[in-house]
């Protein structure tokens, strides 16, 4: 394959904040599974770092959608209904990657535990202890986590297909 054009190419901001996103993402996704498994005297340093950089992902997910504005995507040539898919899916990713991280803070301070981010900076609580609403803000993290690592399945499995079985340069254009 042939190198990509620099025109063709995500803006150098996209590029950073998509791959420092994915892996924090994949970071902090098993970090909240291992929660309900931890040890009791370490189970508050799973949600305290879980937490910490979920609130990250949030922040830079608003950078994100600002920097998009800033710098549109490069167009792509593909079929109407494909290129329908991609901009559903990817609007689907940034929706659900502000979703969760703004459930589980808001879960977290209904249920009593405010964050310190990283041990360090209070973060003012919007709502306070609410044990009323905290289930639902919990439910609405939870479920958010299994849409996400759906919509990042079908995110990874068209990159595949365009990289292995295309053998395009859709994946060179965010590297």
């Amino acid at each position: 394959m042939a190198a990509i054009g620099t025109q063709n190419r995500y803006a150098a901001p996209s590029r950073l904040l998509h791959w420092a996103i994915g892996l924090l993402v994949l970071l902090t996704w098993p970090l909240g599974l291992m929660i309900g498994f931890a040890k009791k005297d370490v189970v508050l340093d799973f949600y305290l770092l879980h937490e910490s950089i979920g609130f990250l992902v949030l922040w830079l997910m608003l950078i994100r959608v600002g920097n998009r504005w800033m710098n549109r995507p490069p167009r792509h040539e593909a079929p109407p209904l494909e290129r329908y898919a991609a901009e559903a899916v990817h609007g689907l990713l940034y929706l659900f990657l502000i979703i969760m991280p703004v459930s589980g803070f808001l879960a977290t301070n209904a249920h009593g535990f405010p964050l310190k981010w990283f041990g360090i900076l209070e973060v003012w609580s919007p709502i306070g202890k609410s044990p009323d609403i905290a289930p639902v803000f919990s439910a609405v993290h939870e479920w958010s986590a299994w849409i996400l690592l759906g919509l990042f399945t079908v995110h990874i499995g068209a990159v595949l297909m365009h990289h292995v079985i295309r053998k395009d340069d859709t994946l060179y254009r965010i590297i």
